[in-house]
């Protein structure tokens, strides 16, 4: 049976589903801005593909051949120049997508940027031309993303996710990147509401810190670490990227076809915790 010849997917039963067998059989899937085989969006495309999808990854030009490379690793052929800043660049998208694959039913926003000088120190003086392009790249684009997603999503729908941190509190550091996802977080739930005539669902999968190139920008990001380390309920490793990708594929299938608006935490239980569970390294373990 077709995913087509299932139709409308939030009216599905779990009998409509038993046939699947891997749980992203059939599905075409975006992976945006993969750089290195290290990314919790290479490890998104990864585990996309163990579970049965067709994967098109895109990445900034400037990054294309490590994006190729990171490609050829999971035997991917499709990689596409993507600028999400670029108000035109999702139209290009579209065309190369439909002429190479023909559809997409789910797509994983994984943009972000911000200049180092927004990320740490007090949130004020920083230079607002900065802060536009943080804004444009690490929010806007999610929007941008759901645009390609609802111009090549099949009738049945489709499931746009990004990638977000936690934004409902202040960090010790992040700062404007914070309020980045803060608005990325409010965008998901007028995304959810516009696309959902449409059948497509938006969700955010709010990870843990994990260490990669980006995360690499980020000063004093091993004070996260540490938060995480005296914190979360469930140990939390900052090096396994499929932990997080998982939880996107879930969201990416149709097992999570009457979820939308949603912010799944993947964060170990951090953000249920109101206090430390323990002391930090090096001190005596306290529960």
């Amino acid at each position: 049976m077709s995913i087509d010849a299932l139709g409308d997917p939030t009216t599905r039963t779990a009998a409509d589903l038993a046939w699947s067998g891997p749980l992203l059989a059939g599905k075409v899937v975006l992976v945006t801005g993969v750089v290195t085989t290290e990314s919790i969006a290479c490890g998104v495309a990864r585990r996309a593909i163990d579970f049965g999808a067709e994967v098109v990854l895109t990445g900034l030009e400037r990054d294309l051949e490590k994006a190729r490379d990171a490609a050829a690793s999971l035997g991917i052929d499709t990689v596409i120049s993507y600028d999400a800043t670029d108000p035109e660049a999702a139209d290009a998208v579209v065309e190369e997508i439909r002429q190479r694959v023909g559809r997409l039913d789910a797509a994983l926003h994984a943009i972000a940027f911000a200049p180092r000088a927004a990320l740490s120190g007090d949130i004020v003086g920083v230079d607002p031309v900065g802060l536009e392009k943080a804004f444009r790249t690490s929010t806007v684009s999610y929007a941008e993303t759901a645009r390609i997603l609802q111009r090549l999503a099949p009738t049945s729908g489709g499931s746009l996710v990004g990638l977000d941190f936690d934004a409902a509190g202040a960090w010790s550091v992040y700062n404007w990147m914070g309020v980045c996802k803060a608005g990325l977080e409010s965008l998901n739930r007028y995304l959810a509401r516009d696309l959902g005539k449409v059948g497509i669902r938006s969700n955010l999968v709010a990870a843990g810190p994990i260490h990669t190139r980006a995360a690499g920008g980020i000063p004093g990001f091993d004070e996260l670490l540490d938060a995480w380390a005296e914190r979360s309920p469930l140990p939390w490793d900052p090096h396994d990227t499929e932990q997080v990708a998982d939880a996107v594929c879930f969201l990416f299938s149709d097992l999570a076809r009457a979820v939308t608006g949603e912010i799944l935490h993947v964060d170990a239980g951090y953000h249920a915790m109101a206090a430390p569970l323990r002391r930090a390294a090096g001190r005596d373990a306290e529960s």
